[in-house]
């Protein structure tokens, strides 16, 4: 009992005597462990700061009134079916919601601008559901960034400021159902044993420019690759989620440089459904039959692909 009690006073007088550098180390060990979550908070309150204070005549109550109306209601369901869809699979955002918004009569451009925006959001909300059900795997996310963000830049850079958007309409229609059919491909697919990827960095650089350009492609790409290859179907996904994040901010911020923003309520419908389903998405990711619903949603995306190229050729 003694000396428990004498062991007891030893820790104690230590804690006591702890001096400002191990008080540092820890806030710093802190800070380390909790970056996941930390960074994308404070980034995403950055954002909102700024984008509140630049584009307040976009937010006065006339304006906001006027623009919730059934067009509104129309890109915040795609946005909460596009946000299941990505944190469930790991891949399909961009592609779920860019079908969704040509078929809807966006234009390409503003189409892949609003995404990509929006996504400076909900991918952040992602990064911070995935952190908090322990979902990435911190190295792989790390290899993944920086190629991606490049590759991002310069397919935002093409889409913005060189390629006729309303040329590229049917490229990107038919580049939706390659992206379609890999989902779907991801789905009937078995398990495999783990090797190591090989060349992530030219992987990512792929994802991220077909990303930017396309207005969708990272998961389709990158996940379904990652996958093909054994790895972890709960630690991929939330690592290509999390590494997203940084793509998103890239693209989206090439965007509002070369062209500004429009288009406020199909980004802000996107933004308001991606956060609500989040948490939801990453807490199905290991919960829903993934096999059917992965084919579901690849058959969806091809008949709202062919619908654009339909209106695109024909008119109808």
């Amino acid at each position: 009992m003694e000396n428990t009690s004498a062991s007891a006073f030893e820790e104690k007088e230590q804690k006591s005597h702890a001096t400002p550098h191990h008080h540092k180390a820890r806030r710093k060990n802190w800070f380390v462990k909790h970056k996941w979550f930390i960074i994308p908070c404070v980034i995403l309150f950055t954002l909102i700061l700024v984008i509140w204070v630049k584009h307040a005549d976009h937010f006065t109550m006339d304006n906001i009134q006027a623009g919730l109306n059934e067009d509104f209601i129309v890109f915040l369901l795609i946005g909460i079916f596009a946000q299941l869809v990505d944190n469930t699979l790991g891949m399909g955002y961009g592609a779920t919601s860019t079908s969704f918004l040509i078929s809807y009569g966006v234009p390409p451009v503003v189409s892949s601008m609003a995404v990509h925006v929006a996504e400076m959001f909900t991918t952040g909300a992602s990064a911070i559901s995935h952190y908090w059900f322990k979902n990435i795997n911190k190295k792989l996310v790390m290899h993944l960034i920086l190629p991606g963000v490049a590759g991002s830049i310069l397919g935002s850079y093409l889409l913005a400021d060189v390629i006729d958007g309303t040329k590229i309409k049917p490229f990107i229609a038919m580049y939706m159902i390659i992206l379609s059919v890999m989902i779907i491909m991801k789905g009937l697919r078995k398990t495999r044993i783990k090797k190591r990827t090989k060349r992530l960095g030219y992987l990512a650089t792929f994802g991220g420019f077909m990303d930017a350009i396309g207005g969708g492609g990272w998961g389709p790409i990158v996940t379904s690759t990652l996958l093909g290859k054994g790895r972890d179907p709960k630690y991929t996904i939330g690592s290509v989620n999390t590494a997203e994040f940084a793509i998103a901010f890239a693209s989206g911020f090439t965007f509002m440089i070369l062209g500004g923003i429009s288009g406020w309520p199909v980004i802000a419908g996107l933004i308001l459904g991606g956060i609500v389903a989040a948490p939801l998405g990453a807490y199905l990711v290991n919960k829903i039959p993934r096999k059917p619903f992965t084919v579901l949603i690849g058959l969806l995306l091809i008949y709202l692909s062919l619908q654009t190229l339909k209106r695109y050729y024909f008119g109808i």
